[in-house]
């Protein structure tokens, strides 16, 4: 990776966002950072270590008006992107079925957060991103995958990820053409948040997750496929559709 490029990363208020963006800063990038919390400690640390490198704001990619207008700042500040690391999620409620009272308005907030918010940031980006490195990277999950579906519940994010990966299907067909491309890369299990409050059962920790996915960019970011690559981040191999 060379020094001084451009890429933007969502989801960066804690966990894999903030690895990946403290990693980035280190191997030299630039780094447009999004968060949905307008004060973020962690981020105004790294702003201090890594003055002129790293510019943070708020953002909602669930929301049209925040992407538009976190769009219309990264483009005041340059015209080209290296890559863009779609990563912001929610997670939604994992334990009711189909027997149960399922809350449908919150089922479509992480469809909205987690799928659509991929395809607003590209598309709001596209045209820095194809002036630049062409690469877009959707964080997704296995999941998405309805090869391996096996859970009775977590419909909200099921289905969200599965979209996305369908979603980075249709980017891909199109940029492709121009030379650009789309991964998609699974984390593994991950000590996090996500499900509302600090889980530790993870099998990895947000910076070694952040790592390995670094690593799978590295590893394919100059491939040329028909469709995006579904991958895990730790193992490097390609999940089912």
């Amino acid at each position: 990776m060379l020094l001084n490029k451009a890429v933007c990363v969502t989801g960066t208020d804690r966990g894999i966002g903030l690895a990946m963006t403290e990693a980035l800063l280190h191997q030299g990038f630039t780094v447009y950072a999004g968060g949905i919390l307008g004060n973020n400690e962690e981020l105004s640390k790294l702003a201090v270590q890594f003055p002129n490198q790293l510019h943070a704001f708020k953002l909602d990619v669930g929301s049209d008006e925040s992407v538009g207008e976190a769009a219309r700042y990264i483009k005041s500040k340059t015209n080209q992107l290296e890559l863009l690391i779609n990563n912001a999620a929610i997670l939604g409620d994992t334990a009711k079925t189909i027997e149960d009272d399922l809350d449908f308005e919150e089922i479509q907030k992480v469809y909205n957060v987690t799928a659509l918010g991929a395809i607003r940031m590209s598309n709001s980006l596209i045209e820095p991103l194809m002036n630049g490195g062409k690469l877009i990277v959707n964080i997704s999950s296995e999941a998405g995958s309805i090869t391996n579906s096996h859970r009775d519940a977590w419909f909200g994010y099921c289905m969200a990820k599965s979209a996305l990966n369908m979603g980075s299907t249709v980017v891909h067909n199109k940029i492709r053409k121009e030379g650009g491309r789309v991964l998609l890369i699974h984390p593994g299990w991950v000590k996090s948040f996500m499900s509302g409050e600090w889980n530790p059962a993870g099998t990895f920790s947000s910076e070694e997750a952040a790592a390995n996915i670094l690593k799978r960019i590295e590893e394919h970011k100059d491939k040329q496929l028909e469709l995006p690559l579904y991958i895990e981040a730790d193992s490097g191999r390609e999940l089912p559709w």
